[in-house]
């Protein structure tokens, strides 16, 4: 798993990017690789947190707990993405936990070397403030889909964007496999509601599902379900 900063690839998709040689060596010096098993949490609601992790390998959810001990999924976070920065720089406890959906790879850097790079670099501060404002139109987003569209709407929208994010198998499944919680997590919804609608889709033909997986078949009807041009 070690690898340098200065030769890491990852770090394009993010906003360290931005960062020097002497930064990034810096950096390198002090982070720690870590493997987090699927079903671990990398952080907890509720957490102070004394630095970020940078996603090497898997996937990860951020969820929120509700008042209801409901669990909403706020974001589904990959390859590149940096976690927990908005906590590490208002010095505030995280309001979201991260749990791994499968095993991950993921570097931990300390928040003195982060607040280091934030004080002098400020094309780094630019990076950061971008991907705060993406992660706080996402949350808009997912605030807009809750009041405006239905469960059929929202779950049509969701398969289309794991594909697109995930890609597919050999078989043509999407290449990430979601249990029925977690997609009602992220859509809003009850497990048996998801559960009734992914069956509606199964028997007319817009998906197949084979266990947990599950194949898009018909992606115009489904976009057109998102969009409202189709029941």
């Amino acid at each position: 798993m070690e690898s340098r900063c200065e030769n890491c690839i990852i770090r394009q998709l993010n906003a360290l990017k931005a960062l020097d040689k002497n930064e990034l060596k810096r950096i390198s010096d002090t982070k720690i690789s870590k493997n987090i098993k699927k079903g671990d949490f990398l952080f907890e609601e509720g957490e102070k947190l004394n630095g970020v992790f940078c996603v090497r390998n898997g996937v990860s959810k951020l969820s929120k707990m509700s008042d209801n001990g409901k669990d909403q999924i706020i974001k589904i976070a990959t390859k590149g993405e940096v976690l927990g920065q908005r906590s590490v720089i208002s010095e505030e406890s995280t309001n979201l936990s991260a749990i791994a959906l499968n095993d991950m790879e993921v570097c931990f850097i300390p928040k003195t070397e982060l607040a280091e790079s934030v004080n002098t670099n400020p094309n780094f501060t630019k990076e950061l403030l971008l991907q705060m404002a993406t992660d706080l139109k996402i949350a808009d987003n997912i605030i807009v889909n809750m009041a405006q569209k239905n469960v059929r709407q929202r779950i049509s929208e969701l398969l289309l964007y794991l594909e697109d994010t995930f890609n597919i198998d050999d078989e043509g499944f999407i290449g990430m496999v979601f249990t029925r919680e977690d997609i009602a997590g992220i859509v809003g919804t009850a497990k048996e509601a998801c559960i009734r609608a992914l069956s509606k889709l199964n028997k007319e033909s817009l998906i197949t599902i084979k266990g947990k997986r599950i194949k898009l078949d018909n992606k115009t009807k489904l976009q057109a379900i998102v969009d409202g041009l189709a029941n």
